[in-house]
């Protein structure tokens, strides 16, 4: 639905249907033409503004489904964690016995998937959102970066429960938080970028190709295996090998965050360095090719 007297967003047409003009047949009724902005142009900020409140009401939406009509409900934002830690300890730490850093095994784990989780779960749930909100696409305009956006920042709910319990194992540990504390946001959200980078390019792409809602766990679980959850990056040997794993995105964010919180390593400067730049090019191609994908969308979803 139009309002009547809607403000002109930048690179659209936009003429309001009066109630006169309906009324009296000697008058003829203006007619209302939505244009998605051309090109290849990535975000546009001023629009995601202009609808911040459609935004709040869909990352809160995600919220109350996200655990709706389950038994134990929002647990499951510490279960979840919590049970992933017991199986790194048992085959990581007690099989292969893969060293922590003098970290306890399972504080070590813990603090390695609250990053990872936040990551998984917003490129899982923004990969399938267009098509699960397909009756919201075809219907109404709105920029459908929205959708997305909100799936993955939706996360960041759970991430804070699961934050709150790995305090209490500090505490029973007796682990101490180094002075690098205050950096924690930083790499969340630098997981939050990345996220939203792959979660752009995989949501379009779900929607001509829905072979993507598949693939999307594998590459994901194997994505888990490639970064620093379950082991230190002190086990990558120098070289060649470095180098390329220094390519996800994720390796940075993750021993980041360990060495943050509990002081694992030295400073991640190179690690970081190429975290932030790779994330900035998914977010931006993603961006990018989300745009021009985005046309489409009301004819295919």
């Amino acid at each position: 639905m139009v309002p009547r007297n809607p403000a002109k967003p930048a690179g659209r047409e936009c003429v309001g249907v009066t109630t006169a003009a309906a009324a009296s047949p000697l008058i003829e009724p203006e007619v209302t033409l939505i244009r998605p902005s051309r090109g290849w142009g990535g975000f546009n900020l001023r629009e995601l503004w202009r609808y911040r409140e459609l935004i709040y009401f869909l990352i809160w939406r995600d919220i109350k489904v996200r655990y709706k009509q389950t038994v134990l409900g929002a647990a499951w934002a510490v279960l979840k964690p919590l049970m992933t830690m017991v199986i790194f300890a048992v085959i990581f730490g007690g099989l292969a016995r893969i060293p922590t850093d003098e970290i306890p095994p399972p504080l070590f784990y813990f603090a390695g998937l609250i990053p990872w989780l936040l990551f998984q779960d917003g490129v899982s749930k923004a990969g399938t959102s267009l098509v699960s909100s397909g009756h919201l696409v075809t219907k109404v305009y709105f920029p459908r970066m929205a959708i997305p956006l909100a799936s993955v920042v939706s996360g960041v709910v759970d991430t804070g429960l699961s934050f709150l319990v790995l305090l209490g194992m500090m505490a029973y540990f007796g682990v101490r938080a180094t002075a690098a504390l205050w950096t924690l946001p930083l790499f969340l959200l630098l997981a939050l970028v990345t996220a939203l980078g792959v979660g752009l390019w995989l949501s379009a792409m779900n929607v001509t190709y829905r072979d993507i809602g598949y693939i999307t766990p594998f590459l994901v679980q194997i994505w888990m295996y490639a970064s620093p959850v379950a082991y230190s990056t002190t086990l990558i040997p120098e070289g060649p090998w470095r180098v390329v794993y220094g390519l996800n995105p994720m390796a940075g964010v993750v021993q980041g965050f360990r060495w943050a919180l509990l002081g694992v390593g030295s400073p991640p400067s190179a690690l970081m360095a190429a975290s932030v730049a790779i994330a900035a090019v998914l977010l931006i191609s993603g961006a990018v090719y989300f745009r021009r994908a985005e046309r489409t969308f009301a004819d295919v979803v």
